[in-house]
């Protein structure tokens, strides 16, 4: 079976409306896990939350999980010789999560690894 993608402007939708009717305002802050998303899809329904034009009473951010690091560690690979770029990519995607959380993440740095599903069958935190 096929599954179609939904845009990030209805999980954006869905998912405020869902803590606007469940999490008090008195909460500061709400921090997301991918979920088994890819780093980029995860950073663009995190951008688009933050640009609906409703009221939210808490921060959305992102944590500091798999949606963050999985490129860093997948260019980092345990070599040293790897350890400026993977710096760079961890710079790219806490700059792009960092946007993302203030609504203006253009996107585009899902390029490669951060374009890959997280996703992992039976993952238990």
């Amino acid at each position: 079976m096929e599954h179609k993608k939904v845009a990030p402007e209805v999980i954006a939708e869905y998912t405020v409306k869902a803590l606007r009717r469940t999490v008090p305002a008195a909460v500061p802050g709400i921090v997301f896990l991918s979920g088994g998303q890819s780093e980029e899809e995860a950073t663009l329904n995190l951008n688009a939350m933050n640009k609906l034009e409703v009221l939210k009473p808490w921060t959305l951010s992102f944590s500091f999980g798999r949606a963050l690091q999985q490129s860093t560690l997948k260019t980092w690979g345990g070599k040293k010789e790897n350890v400026v770029k993977a710096q760079e990519t961890f710079l790219a995607r806490s700059k792009a999560n960092s946007e993302a959380t203030l609504g203006k993440y253009a996107g585009g740095t899902g390029t490669g690894s951060a374009s890959e599903s997280l996703y992992v069958q039976s993952y238990s935190y």
